[in-house]
């Protein structure tokens, strides 16, 4: 089955230093690297999902900031395919799905941050547009969230997204989805 893999915001300004520092970010960088090189090694289609802010308050994300750039992690290499958003959902006013559908891919495999804003709302996009999903659950990150006085905790906050998104695909570790692909292949 043809897949693309995605590569969702993992940029500089939600690493530590930061303007938008998440909860282990680094951890969740170090997964979405390991099949970032599974798709390069196998050359396999994938694109790096940045996105820049546009809005004139905006905190974080800020064109020609160094918060702004690729993570160095996951480099974004020359010729890879590079889609600029503007919004959660990477679908959005964007190239992504003629390019996914150039690469005539069914499947995607989604990593990286926010969980609980634009991995999920990219997710349930893909899913909405026929494409069979599966989310990479720790090569994704997010952060504490505030509702009134309570405080939610990013696990939590992580947890309950990832529990939403068994609705609309697949969840699993990225150990499992490199096992995944390669029991494919050997069929």
């Amino acid at each position: 089955m043809k897949t693309g893999l995605l590569l969702i915001d993992i940029q500089k300004d939600y690493f530590p230093g930061g303007r938008m520092e998440l909860v282990k970010p680094l951890d969740a960088a170090r997964k979405a690297y390991e099949l970032l090189q599974c798709f390069r090694e196998h050359d396999q289609k994938h694109v790096h999902i940045q996105h820049v802010a546009i809005k004139p308050d905006a905190t974080f994300f800020i064109r020609g900031t160094d918060g702004c750039d690729i993570h160095d992690s996951v480099a974004h290499f020359e010729g890879e395919p590079l889609v600029i958003k503007h919004y959660p959902n990477s679908f959005r006013e964007t190239n992504l799905l003629e390019l996914l559908k150039n690469w005539n891919s069914e499947r995607v495999i989604i990593t990286g941050m926010m969980t609980h804003m634009c991995v999920d709302a990219t997710a349930r996009a893909a899913s909405d547009f026929g494409f069979q999903v599966i989310v990479a659950e720790d090569a994704c990150a997010t952060r504490d969230l505030k509702y009134g006085d309570t405080v939610i905790p990013a696990e939590q906050v992580h947890k309950a997204f990832l529990a939403a998104l068994k609705s609309y695909g697949q969840v699993m570790t990225t150990d499992d989805v490199i096992a995944h692909l390669a029991a494919e292949q050997v069929k």
